[in-house]
């Protein structure tokens, strides 16, 4: 008798006959993992490749600056140079393409003169006042077509079979720093002659110490450069030149002393008080350093800029500059009005920061005055109470730095308004003479009570709200009365309606005490206890601070040519009076200073 066994096997719980075959989930499941396997192995294989290729390039990189430096080494020293360079001069190309295995390589050179111990140096004792002693040679090949790469540098020296000559010579200690002092390594530095060109680098301690080079005045224009960094550079002389071209005199040492550092990224915005873009705004942008010191000075930067039609402007790579920028409004701006500048002048631009710089326009209003108030550090300070006195004496504007207001003075648009026209609902008011009182009867009088609510206001952003007035703040007769309520809300529409603050302010001037919000509305309760007068109210407006809002300043608009005063007061500093400014043409700008009070 033969027996016949069945194999089987557990697959998920069961048993299964071998002879059955595979489900479609499992031919899916066996593929995917295949394909997981695969892709890693190819993915492993191409590194290798990778790998084995940049190996390759770095090896014939490496051939190729030998190569250049047998070459030189195998020179008449007096021909050890660079073509066209100031000193040494000689054949050897600055830069120069070469093929080897199929691949491109550049190969830049670097030959400069150096300075040995053994018979003093140019700077010190014993003073050598002929430094070139040996040449320093420095190749550096690179490959953009190579992958990642990075580019090899080789150095070495050479030396004359004889005795250095004492010719006529120089020396030029090119010294590049950063903004707080410290050495820049690798800086490229270009110096350029009637004799020719050096492109060399600083070193480690942001020195380029150039030794044997022809003594001339002003003969020397250098300029210096690092991917990004700002520049900097001498300029051809005049009479008030902050930094000229350099000199170099036979047999002693020139120091020239330079500063970069990192590029910042500036962004520019103009708004509204609002918040609410404007664009197509002019203004002009100038820094603190400068080319030539002559009064009004050369500055280094100055440009007529203007932001773009959504009121941006953006810089992703802009020069640093401590000293700061000044930002006016230029001739150019006939549409707005600066009403203030966040951070406030001088705007500083601190190496590798990256700076948000906001204009708050308005619509222009011929013969304006921005006035910035600051304490003694500069920084603005809000809360400061700022009156405009005409050549009498007499206020003429009061305003409070770092507060926006917004008022209404006429209701005649009607109800159901979206904008401050008008109001969204009033029962029992009359609003047909622009301001707005109790209904009046023909026959009975005026109406004991009135209830309106105004349309609503929008910030543009999240804003604190400071104080709430109207006016007359006295009525008339002592049987009407005014109460006003405040409302506000992130959203122009808020579930379950506008919610009044309760019981309201009976007195104008009063502090708002309420939540931030972007959405704001008022409502108005007039009463009289009789029907013979009625309650008034023909201005109510609000103050509030907002990101949009400049902090520390005030603008006036729509002034009279001719001479004013301004007078600052805040809590904890000494009042500033009756400080002089004179108002022309267009817009113009002063800045005020305080100091605390001593305890």
């Amino acid at each position: 008798m033969k027996l016949k066994i069945q194999e089987k096997y557990f697959h998920h719980g069961f048993f299964k006959n071998r002879g059955d075959g595979f489900t479609l989930v499992e031919v899916l499941v066996g593929s995917a993992i295949f394909l997981i396997v695969a892709i890693a192995a190819y993915g492993a294989f191409t590194s290798l490749f990778k790998l084995i290729n940049l190996a390759q390039y770095q090896e014939m990189a490496i051939a190729v600056a030998n190569e250049e430096m047998e070459t030189i080494r195998n020179m008449p020293y007096a021909d050890v140079g660079v073509v066209g360079s100031i000193s040494p001069n000689g054949n050897v190309p600055y830069q120069q393409n070469v093929v080897r295995g199929g691949i491109p390589f550049l190969i830049t050179t670097i030959i400069r003169n150096i300075d040995l111990p053994a018979d003093g140096v140019a700077e010190g004792t014993p003073n050598d006042t002929n430094p070139a002693d040996n040449k320093m040679i420095s190749i550096t090949v690179s490959c953009t077509s190579c992958g990642n790469t990075q580019p090899l540098t080789i150095t070495g020296q050479v030396g004359p079979l004889a005795l250095e000559n004492t010719g006529n010579t120089g020396s030029l200690f090119i010294r590049v720093r950063d903004a707080i002092g410290h050495p820049i390594q690798g800086a490229n530095v270009t110096v350029t002659s009637t004799g020719g060109t050096i492109h060399d680098v600083s070193d480690d301690t942001g020195l380029l110490a150039l030794v044997g080079i022809p003594p001339g005045t002003n003969a020397y224009h250098i300029v210096v450069t690092k991917q990004g960094y700002s520049t900097d550079q001498t300029y051809s002389p005049g009479q008030n030149v902050v930094n000229p071209d350099s000199n170099v005199v036979s047999g002693q040492v020139t120091d020239a002393y330079f500063t970069i550092d990192k590029l910042t990224s500036l962004s520019i915005s103009s708004v509204s008080p609002t918040c609410e873009p404007k664009g197509n705004y002019h203004f002009d942008f100038t820094g603190s350093k400068v080319v030539d010191s002559n009064v009004p000075g050369t500055p280094k930067y100055h440009q007529s800029l203007v932001t773009d039609s959504g009121g941006l402007l953006n810089f992703p790579s802009f020069e640093w500059d401590t000293g700061g920028y000044i930002a006016v409004t230029s001739s150019g701006e006939t549409v707005y009005d600066l009403a203030g500048i966040n951070p406030v002048n001088p705007v500083v631009l601190n190496p590798g920061s990256a700076v948000i710089l906001q204009f708050t326009v308005v619509p222009q209003n011929p013969n304006s005055l921005m006035v910035s108030i600051l304490d003694n550090s500069g920084l603005p300070l809000p809360g400061a109470t700022v009156d405009l006195k005409d050549g009498s004496g007499n206020i003429i504007f009061t305003k409070v730095t770092g507060q926006g207001s917004i008022s209404q003075s006429d209701w005649t648009g009607g109800a159901n308004q979206s904008t401050i026209n008008g109001y969204s609902s009033a029962s029992n008011v009359d609003d047909s003479g622009g301001d707005i009182k109790l209904f009046h009867d023909i026959i009975g009088g005026y109406r004991l009570s009135g209830v309106l609510d105004s349309a609503t206001f929008d910030t543009g952003t999240t804003s604190n709200f400071n104080t709430l007035q109207w006016t007359p703040a006295v009525q008339s007769s002592a049987s009407t009365s005014v109460t006003l309520q405040f409302a506000a809300s992130p959203d122009a529409a808020p579930v379950g309606g506008w919610q009044f603050n309760s019981p309201g302010y009976s007195t104008s001037g009063g502090s708002l005490n309420i939540p931030s919000n972007r959405y704001v509305r008022y409502r108005v309760n007039l009463d009289t206890i009789d029907t013979n007068y009625s309650s008034v109210v023909s201005d109510i407006g609000f103050t509030y601070t907002s990101g949009c809002i400049p902090p520390g300043q005030v603008l006036f608009q729509g002034l009279s040519q001719g001479n004013y005063t301004l007078t600052v007061s805040l809590s904890g500093y000494t009042t500033q009076s009756d400080i002089p400014v004179f108002i022309s043409s267009g817009w113009s700008s002063d800045t005020i200073k305080l100091q605390t009070v001593a305890p």
